[in-house]
């Protein structure tokens, strides 16, 4: 359920902005407002206390934010109060900041390795990763974890390349278990 409300809103968002040619503003604020929320949780528990009405949290999120952000957004996030999806706001963002950056051509990647990688082979890896996609270019995560063995785990959006020697293990163990031995 969370993931359809993210969804539809995150794509009235990114349509609206498409309609005004605003994207890259709006998501410039996006990420700002994602920071923002992260930061200060107490505003978030305040948004989603109970004893406040929908006006009261209309007008406290006005009298924060008015002037400091866009009228998109801001009307964006009043519809959000109003329709009490306030609990979602930051998957909603992370949503349309996402549809944002496909868009733009820009792909997210992550990359968890048993070691630290080396710049030229960060640099290797990155390459690949545009040379075999419809991407321009790619922000890169880079993720430690040393029970991969060896090998490499790189996540682009949905898509999962797993050629780690764990899993690979994982794999020979599993066919040995469904291996029959006949009887001599």
């Amino acid at each position: 359920m969370a993931k359809l409300i993210s969804k539809t809103y995150g794509d009235a968002l990114f349509e609206t902005a498409l309609e005004e040619g605003s994207e890259g503003a709006l998501l410039s604020e996006a990420l700002s407002l994602c920071t923002i929320l992260k930061e200060n949780p107490e505003l978030s528990r305040l948004m989603n206390h109970p004893g406040l009405t929908i006006e009261e949290k209309t007008s406290l999120w006005e009298n924060i934010f008015k002037g400091r952000m866009s009228d998109t957004l801001l009307g964006f996030l009043r519809v959000i109060i109003i329709n009490d999806r306030y609990q979602e706001t930051e998957n909603i963002l992370s949503y349309f900041i996402d549809t944002v950056k496909d868009h733009q051509g820009i792909g997210m990647a992550t990359v968890t390795t048993p070691m630290p990688l080396s710049a030229a082979r960060k640099q290797e890896i990155e390459e690949k990763l545009i040379a075999t996609t419809r991407y321009t270019s790619m922000e890169m995560n880079y993720v430690i974890d040393e029970s991969l063995i060896g090998g490499m785990i790189i996540r682009l959006g949905d898509r999962v390349v797993d050629s780690s020697i764990k899993s690979r293990l994982a794999a020979l163990e599993k066919n040995l278990r469904n291996t029959q031995i006949a009887a001599l």
